[in-house]
């Protein structure tokens, strides 16, 4: 993993967003070569035939500070829902729920349960937590609320605070509630901003469309470890973080009408979760499934049973196929997959992302997508005032094969 690290000066880590979205500096990285521009001229380079996908997840106000009549901070992170586990199903929940949740300041929280009181709509509210299983790192955490009829999602949104990434390393302000979230955010499910996405404005959209671009939206839920980097010198001993993804049959449907056409993917998430859609294909090829779900692991590309030369057609298609006769207009399911240096993309022709972290497994990404050259457009950003991570500038790769 030494080859994927990079000297990252604290001071190029954007703390702060800029005034206006798409005004983010913009690198282009294409046949090797290297230049600069404004993000709001995005679509003066990309083909005007091409298929743009996006990820509307939303960032959920997932961190809740809590305060013990001792006077000690207890922090709850929620990370993902147990009881009931769907997370559609869990932020319409009334009345109380159970989540997997990181506690900070876990030691001080023995037993008992803690509480916090809220006005929403003109009403009371009272959030009641208690403490569960200990699992790993993590705990199960029971919450339950009343007046009962209130949403999970209300309660949360009300109460809850933005979990901004440990590397901005400040306090949420009121500028983060709207700021790290993308405008066309719509499913609740995120603790992290899917952040090549911040950058784009209703605006910069209508420019894409108005040169005849094509654009369509899935949904991966961003978990935490998505900053976890790779702490072990390979691969093999690093486990991957499973998301949940969501795609409509209306997305596989324009993915095959571009088979032919560039195929443009928002963010390191999309990119998941798209090439994951090729693996469910043809993982059902291999075994015809009997529920239209999708499910796709951390080593599936690298088995050999899985690369028997199955062409982006034929899994797309077969995918279609089977939610077709299962009656399925939404594949659900999750995805843990690993793109690092050998992986052969099946779909993308660029990606638009981010600046990501030393030691990542979002910079293994991009270097599967455009090789070595990885170096060469981090250290063209290191030297050209680019600002990093998620408030930072943002990047578009053409694929290098």
């Amino acid at each position: 993993m030494k080859e994927y690290d990079y000297p990252l000066p604290e001071g190029r880590i954007a703390k702060y967003p800029l005034t206006e979205r798409e005004n983010s500096s913009l690198l282009i990285y294409k046949d090797g070569n290297i230049d600069k521009d404004v993000f709001s001229n995005l679509s003066t380079h990309l083909p005007p035939d091409s298929l743009i996908l996006f990820n509307e997840t939303r960032v959920i106000h997932a961190r809740l500070v809590f305060h013990k009549p001792s006077g000690s901070r207890i922090e709850i992170f929620c990370l993902e829902p147990v009881v009931p586990a769907e997370i559609q199903i869990a932020f319409q929940k009334t009345s109380g729920c159970t989540w997997k949740c990181l506690i900070g300041n876990a030691k001080r929280w023995k037993s008992g349960a803690l509480k916090m009181e809220v006005e929403i709509q003109g009403e009371m509210v009272e959030l009641s937590v208690e403490k569960g299983e200990h699992l790993d790192e993590a705990f199960l955490v029971h919450f339950s609320w009343t007046p009962a009829k209130l949403s999970f999602a209300l309660v949360l949104e009300e109460l809850g605070k933005i979990p901004l990434p440990p590397y901005i390393d400040r306090d949420t302000e009121e500028i983060d509630a709207s700021r790290y979230q993308t405008t066309y955010a719509k499913h609740d499910g995120s603790v992290a901003a899917p952040t090549a996405g911040l950058h784009f404005t209703p605006k910069v959209i209508e420019s894409l469309e108005a040169i005849g671009i094509e654009t369509g939206k899935v949904t991966l839920h961003v978990g935490a470890g998505t900053f976890k980097p790779v702490n072990s010198e390979t691969l093999a001993d690093h486990s991957m973080h499973t998301e949940q993804v969501s795609i409509s049959l209306g997305v596989i449907e324009q993915l095959l009408s571009h088979l032919e056409k560039p195929i443009i993917l928002v963010g390191t998430t999309t990119v998941r979760a798209i090439e994951s859609l090729y693996w469910q294909g043809v993982k059902w090829l291999c075994k015809e499934p009997s529920e239209a779900k999708l499910e796709v692991l951390q080593w599936d590309p690298y088995k050999p049973e899985f690369n028997a030369g199955i062409s982006l057609e034929e899994a797309l298609y077969c995918v279609y196929q089977v939610m077709l006769r299962l009656r399925c207009t939404e594949l659900r399911g999750g995805t843990s997959l690993l793109i690092a240096p050998g992986y052969r993309y099946k779909v993308p022709s660029a990606i638009i992302t981010n600046f990501h972290q030393p030691r990542s497994t979002l910079l293994l990404l991009v270097s599967a997508f455009i090789g070595d050259d990885w170096k060469k457009a981090y250290d063209y950003a290191l030297s050209n005032g680019f600002r990093f991570l998620s408030y930072g500038d943002s990047c578009l790769f053409f694929r290098k094969d």
